[in-house]
């Protein structure tokens, strides 16, 4: 409706995850790198958690369009389910052929040769699990047990765990400590700030062909108090104010539409975890000691926010260090046990070396006192 009165060739903020509109802010960047280096790695399980909306199904998709050609890749997004169900929604999502009402372990024997045969052919085998904030755990405790299928030395198998932050409490607890300790890389992707919601927006309008100035500053301020810096609720929010703007003819999006939006709401839907609904009941352009209140209210929940992505990011980036140095040690050690066994094997030889070089001198002077007596 909107994109020919602004110059766009598609609508810049839709919902629908799209690689080609990924933005890397400074956390997104880093959630890449991890996921990156566990995908790399051929570590065991990666986990990537999240508030709704921070644009986690989007950074994913992003990554799987740069592997590498030989991964073999699933998606599931139904977690609501039984523990015995699990492995025969794997099969299905690896397109394994297998008979339907056939057991687990039958089942679990299936993909094992699948993986297998994959293997044979030097092609990795990745599972994502979405919405993993969801899984039981049981369901938790059989994807553990899947990490078991490996060869001496390899895994077979890795996986991907996507979720909300619920699902880094429900893996803390004491019942799932076997499966905690498997978690090789993990990242909590947390909101953005002001300035990175300004470039988001800017990106995606310029993505689209359209003018990097239609929102103007103190607009982009309003979104971001109001979406709290989550990608999801600045789309909503971006969108609705496009359609107010093209309704009242104006080429730049003001504070004023953006307020109009979140008062009027209508049909719009509810914007941010914040509730933005309860913005303006009742309060009046005039009443300002409610909009203190609800300013001190906002700051409070992005400190908060602030605190949490804080101590997120400093676990993340101790366990990325922590794994890092444990695979340069690794690696030096491997090269240390390559220098002792050629300095064994060099050891040998000198030690031969100078036993006949030892011999050789005997024999000369047995010789020469043999002559001395005759």
């Amino acid at each position: 409706m909107y994109t020919e009165f602004y110059g766009f060739k598609e609508k810049p903020f839709n919902l629908v995850p799209n690689p080609s509109y990924l933005f890397l802010s400074s956390r997104h960047a880093n959630a890449l790198t991890f996921l990156e280096y566990g995908l790399s790695e051929k570590v065991g399980f990666v986990m990537l958690t999240g508030e709704i909306g921070m644009g986690k199904t989007t950074l994913v998709r992003h990554l799987l369009n740069q592997v590498e050609q030989n991964i073999d890749v699933a998606v599931i997004f139904n977690t609501n389910i039984q523990a015995d169900d699990l492995i025969h929604l794997i099969l299905i999502e690896f397109e394994v052929e297998f008979e339907e009402g056939i057991s687990k372990s039958k089942a679990l024997d299936l993909f094992y040769a699948f993986l297998i045969e994959r293997y044979s052919k030097d092609r990795k085998v990745l599972l994502i699990i979405d919405e993993a904030q969801n899984l039981s755990g049981d369901v938790l405790e059989e994807i553990r047990m899947l990490s078991n299928l490996q060869t001496d030395d390899e895994l077979l198998l890795q996986i991907m765990l996507v979720g909300q932050p619920e699902l880094k409490d429900k893996i803390s607890d004491p019942g799932l400590e076997q499966f905690a300790q498997r978690i090789a890389v993990s990242y909590h992707l947390a909101a953005m700030s002001l300035e990175e919601t300004g470039e988001y927006i800017t990106h995606r309008i310029e993505k689209a062909g359209g003018n990097a100035n239609v929102f103007l500053p103190e607009a982009v301020k309003k979104i971001y108090e109001a979406a709290t810096g989550i990608p999801r609720t600045i789309n909503l929010l971006c969108d609705a104010s496009l359609v107010f703007g093209y309704a009242e003819d104006k080429m730049a999006i003001d504070e004023n539409i953006v307020s109009q939006v979140i008062e009027d709401k209508g049909g719009m839907g509810i914007f941010t975890k914040a509730k933005i609904k309860d913005y303006v009941v009742n309060t009046g352009s005039n009443d300002e000691l409610v909009e203190r209140l609800m300013n001190v209210e906002n700051n409070l929940v992005r400190l908060n926010e602030l605190y949490k992505t804080h101590i997120d990011e400093m676990e993340s980036r101790a366990k990325f260090c922590r794994d890092a140095l444990v695979a340069e040690l690794k690696r030096n050690l491997t090269l240390e046990k390559r220098k002792k066994a050629l300095l064994a094997v060099e050891n040998e030889r000198l030690k031969k070396k100078y036993s006949l070089v030892l011999n050789k001198n005997k024999n000369n002077g047995k010789k020469n006192y043999s002559q001395t007596v005759r």
